[in-house]
């Protein structure tokens, strides 16, 4: 798979997705607690940086 640059699609990529994906997924759960709640976020935060979706 190739994104619209022609650069290839790489298993890092994904593997931060499903990261990102899991993170957000977690995030729904209603029974977090207030440190677990900013724990995610700020987890979410640093994968999104890193993936340049900041």
């Amino acid at each position: 798979m190739t994104r619209p640059d022609n650069s290839p699609y790489t298993c890092n990529e994904y593997r931060q997705e499903m990261i990102l994906l899991g993170l957000q997924k977690r995030l729904a759960n209603p029974d977090l607690s207030t440190e677990e709640k900013e724990s995610i976020l700020k987890e979410i935060e640093r994968v999104t940086r890193a993936m340049g979706m900041d």
